[in-house]
């Protein structure tokens, strides 16, 4: 029965949030060509409101747990499981004042509203899986640039999302880069729970009402240990708080 209500219920989902891309993209072009980085960043933030509003017509609610007072004043490098397209839009709002940005594959830099135009403009970075030394070189120079600008660098370092929200192993190269690169960031370990149900069916239709929740973890500075020792430490406060049926 649950089932059968998602079916009317995406559509109307997939109206709106289409709708709130096409809307915001001229938004977004004229911020960063006229207004400049300042009026993008909101404008991109105010698209993340909307798009989480958008999945509120599936009953999808959304919590974010963060008990640490985290400085704007240090670059960060945001750590976080991965479940599905919908872990993005909470993390940007939630963590807007600390500037996300993200590693992206780049099929996601074109033919998307709104989308693209931001992960082509906004300061992430876009890497091409099939030319590992390209997408190192093109980490470490975004790494650069986050850390200039005391932005947060947002990684999802099991490469692949999670569908049925069981954690995958970390892949370590980009992460590593992040590390070497950003010497004096604060990583910021973030579990994410329940973000796969909305797509429990596949694409169509969407799960209706998941819970996703997120959970901030206390930062960990960068040159607190060598860096295969912090990745290890940062997946296992991650999963540690990832809940999933066997």
């Amino acid at each position: 029965m649950i089932k059968l209500i998602a079916y009317p219920l995406t559509l109307i989902y997939a109206f709106f949030f289409f709708l709130t891309l096409i809307v915001f993209h001229p938004i977004q072009w004229f911020c960063f060509n006229v207004l400049g980085y300042k009026a993008h960043k909101v404008s991109v933030i105010c698209l993340q409101f909307w798009i989480m509003r958008c999945l509120n017509i599936l009953g999808t609610r959304f919590s974010f747990h963060n008990p640490h007072d985290i400085t704007t004043n240090q670059s960060l490098i945001i750590v976080a499981n991965h479940q599905s397209m919908y872990d993005i839009s909470p993390l940007m709002w939630y963590m807007r004042k600390h500037h996300p940005k993200f590693i992206s594959k780049k099929e996601l830099g074109k033919g998307i509203p709104s989308v693209s135009y931001n992960l082509r403009h906004g300061g992430s970075v876009l890497i091409d899986r099939r030319k590992p030394f390209e997408s190192i070189t093109a980490i470490e120079s975004f790494a650069h640039r986050v850390a200039k600008n005391n932005w947060a660098a947002v990684i999802f370092p099991e490469g692949t999302r999670s569908r049925s929200g069981k954690p995958k192993p970390f892949k370590t190269k980009g992460l590593i880069s992040l590390i070497n690169h950003m010497p004096n960031a604060l990583v910021v370990p973030i579990s994410i729970n329940n973000s796969w149900k909305t797509m429990r069916y596949g694409k169509f239709p969407m799960g209706l009402g998941a819970h996703i929740s997120f959970k901030v973890h206390e930062p960990i500075p960068v040159n607190s240990s060598a860096p295969m020792t912090l990745i290890k430490q940062i997946e296992q406060t991650i999963i540690k708080d990832i809940h999933y049926d066997e």
